[in-house]
């Protein structure tokens, strides 16, 4: 069904791809224009940005690119001023910002630890306290946070920091949808698995890359695709009835007890 999203303003942060590919957030937003949403696609770099609002513009869809470090409040609030004042309104925040790092228990310093709460959990905090008094003043929306089956599950990586932050990511939605369902405002989870994504390639390289793609049960390669029509689907009406869910995106990964050795 085409304009699944006409009329709805939207911001993806991390909506740029960190090299050669096609991320989550790339794929989301570039979704989210095709399906009729005018879209503020949010990077730390902005020719990464540029670049995912060049394809968009390619395609007759609206966008436009916004620099923000969403660890910071005042970049979140000035992220939410723009999208409301380029685009009129607010109805969706998509919050696919995130690093992740391989380091043993015994070996996570707290530098390292602290960053990654900062980008992976902190940073969805501040975007949604930004983003509630506009998707209030609209009647209600659809906050939609990525999380990853690291949060869920142990894929026999050391991925500690990461997966802790995962799992707040899925707590942090499930609190904020029971205290904003009262508005209107839904917040929902997406857990990927081995979706191979650029951030994928730089940790696993291609020697990883057929491993991943049999982790899970069936056996073909995720891409940001995937994730991407999650999204759209929360973004959308058809899921006026649904908050406080994660939605597991990951070919079966989760429900096997197969150890893929690699996240």
């Amino acid at each position: 069904m085409p304009d699944r999203l006409n009329g709805k303003v939207a911001i993806v942060t991390g909506a740029g791809s960190q090299g050669a590919g096609l991320g989550n957030g790339k794929a989301t937003a570039i979704l989210f224009a095709r399906e009729g949403a005018k879209v503020l696609c949010v990077d730390r770099e902005l020719d990464r940005a540029e670049e995912t609002v060049a394809q968009i513009a390619t395609e007759g869809g609206i966008a436009s690119a916004f620099v923000a470090d969403v660890t910071r409040r005042a970049d979140c609030e000035a992220m939410v001023r723009a999208a409301a004042e380029r685009y009129g309104r607010l109805d969706v925040l998509h919050n696919n910002v995130g690093i992740t790092a391989l380091q043993p228990i015994r070996e996570v310093s707290e530098d390292a630890w602290d960053r990654q709460m900062a980008v992976n959990v902190k940073s969805v905090l501040l975007t949604t306290q930004a983003a509630i008094p506009h998707l209030e003043a609209g009647g209600g929306g659809s906050i939609i946070n990525v999380s990853s089956t690291s949060g869920l599950r142990y894929g026999g990586s050391a991925l500690t920091a990461y997966a802790a932050s995962k799992a707040g990511v899925i707590g942090l939605t499930i609190s904020a949808a029971g205290q904003l369902g009262e508005k209107r405002i839904r917040v929902n989870c997406i857990a990927p698995g081995l979706v191979w994504t650029p951030m994928a390639a730089s940790a696993a390289g291609e020697a990883g890359r057929e491993r991943r793609r049999h982790g899970g049960v069936i056996p073909d390669e995720g891409t940001g695709w995937d994730v991407a029509w999650a999204a759209v689907y929360l973004a959308s009406d058809e899921s006026r009835w649904v908050t406080g869910q994660v939605l597991v995106v990951d070919a079966g990964l989760t429900i096997t007890t197969r150890d893929s050795g690699i996240g």
